[in-house]
């Protein structure tokens, strides 16, 4: 039962590796499924069945990184603490250590999906986390956990391209820091 699981992660593994290679070298939207297919070594059928297309195989890259706010949300949704500048930290760091792909995908030059998927999956996260801590937000209203949560999440994108087109200068943990001074001002 291990063997198709392996085969599984190998085959993904190899399309996100062929999808991410192709995204640096000509770009995400010049990037088609036959170039990934034919990078890959994978037939169309094979694609079909892990993916539904190319956007799918890109925002799959991104599971760990929710996985991982997910469950630091939760820690600090348990020790009592809403800290707004989390999920900005957490997508600093990852685009950090993955440059090549955050500066092919998510700056001035790279295609919407990421930046669409990443709004999607942050703003949610944030959102479902500031409405379990209403003192977060000043009040228990959806409403204004929604305001909240888009809020931090335009912002702390916003900074995220703005790093990228500028070299990724000083570092995630100096992005957060001004993240978390802008965004906890007032």
């Amino acid at each position: 039962m291990t063997a198709p699981d392996r085969r599984v992660r190998r085959t993904r593994k190899r399309l996100h590796d062929a999808l991410l290679s192709l995204a640096i070298e000509k770009g995400y939207e010049k990037t088609t499924i036959q170039d990934i297919l034919d990078r890959a070594d994978v037939g169309r059928s094979t694609f079909y069945d892990h993916y539904q297309d190319k956007a799918a195989l890109l925002t799959a890259s991104f599971d760990d990184m929710r996985e991982q706010l997910e469950h630091q949300l939760a820690d600090a949704a348990a020790a009592r603490a809403t800290d707004v500048a989390l999920p900005a930290a957490l997508l600093y760091e990852h685009a950090y250590r993955h440059q090549r792909v955050y500066g092919a995908l998510c700056g001035h030059q790279g295609g919407d999906v990421v930046q669409r998927h990443l709004r999607r999956l942050i703003g949610d996260l944030l959102r479902e986390h500031l409405r379990s801590q209403p003192s977060a937000t000043g009040s228990g209203s959806d409403l204004t956990a929604d305001v909240a949560a888009e809020f931090y999440t335009s912002a702390a994108l916003g900074l995220l391209v703005w790093w990228i087109d500028h070299g990724f200068c000083n570092g995630p943990a100096w992005l957060t820091a001004n993240y978390r001074t802008l965004a906890c001002a007032g």
